[in-house]
């Protein structure tokens, strides 16, 4: 293992992503605070925008998150109003799950919040070093797997 400064490569560069990605969550967390929804709502109601009628456990794999993390947050979202849950047409213990207008609202509220930093995030990459990068984080995930 190459030894670089005080720490050893693998241990520097899970340091920064780990940086990085804690910087983008909190900054975005910060962005909707004052729309009233987490950073994990926002992701799961924007999933739910683009694959209205899919399940928990569907949505808990498109957010990359555990299906009973997901059913928090899915909890909190019915509570509020901005989901709805809804019997499948040909499995009764099936739950398909839909955005409500006050749903609709409240991601529209949220994407125009957003928006500002994402476009402050990718604007301090020129469009080749966005390619470079998105292509080593894919190469360090497969070097990840089995």
């Amino acid at each position: 293992m190459e030894v670089t400064g005080t720490a050893p490569a693998d241990q520097r560069i899970g340091r920064v992503l780990k940086r990085a990605e804690q910087a983008l969550l909190q900054a975005k967390g910060a962005a909707l605070k004052p729309v009233g929804l987490t950073l994990a709502q926002y992701v799961a109601l924007g999933e739910l925008d683009r694959q209205p009628s899919i399940t928990g456990a569907a949505l808990a794999r498109a957010c990359l998150v555990t299906p009973q993390a997901m059913m928090v947050v899915l909890k909190s979202l019915d509570e509020q109003g901005l989901i709805r849950r809804i019997p499948h047409p040909r499995h009764a213990n099936v739950l398909e799950l839909h955005v409500t207008e006050a749903g609709r609202e409240a991601l529209q509220a949220g994407r125009e919040r957003v928006a500002p930093l994402e476009r402050r995030v990718l604007g301090a990459f020129t469009s080749d070093e966005l390619d470079t990068l998105a292509a080593l984080l894919q190469r360090l995930t497969a070097a990840t797997e089995d």
